[in-house]
């Protein structure tokens, strides 16, 4: 069964889709970008800060869901600037057990909503 997913924990959608879709025990988790989810705003400061408010916006929506980084199975990461993957790599990885890593792809992509530095989407098990 198809059940839609939303939290006010994470940012409202900005277009025609929702935060996240469960379908048979898999939650698809749509690109989450920096936003605060209290203010709409983008959170300001770089893309370290960037990266933690997205990590943090998909950890709501998994919450949401019942489920947590463990149950990550793939993630997307698209990047404004490919020289920013150290940073975002390192950030990405504090919010996974050591060893427990999704499977994923990064790429560098001309431009992101709202002119961010990242956004990463995800697949889950629930």
């Amino acid at each position: 069964m198809k059940n839609t997913i939303n939290t006010l924990n994470a940012p409202q959608a900005i277009g025609p889709y929702s935060q996240a879709i469960s379908f048979d025990k898999i939650l698809f988790i749509s690109g989450q970008i920096p936003a605060n989810p209290a203010t709409g705003e983008i959170v300001s400061g770089g893309v370290a800060e960037e990266t933690h408010q997205v990590m943090k916006n998909l950890k709501a929506i998994l919450e949401e869901a019942g489920s947590h980084f463990s149950n990550a199975i793939k993630t997307s990461i698209f990047l404004k600037n490919m020289h920013d993957f150290a940073v975002v790599n390192e950030i990405y990885a504090s919010y996974f057990e050591e060893g427990n890593y999704p499977a994923r792809e990064t790429v560098q992509v001309a431009k992101l909503p709202k002119d961010v530095n990242v956004e990463i989407s995800m697949i889950a098990h629930l």
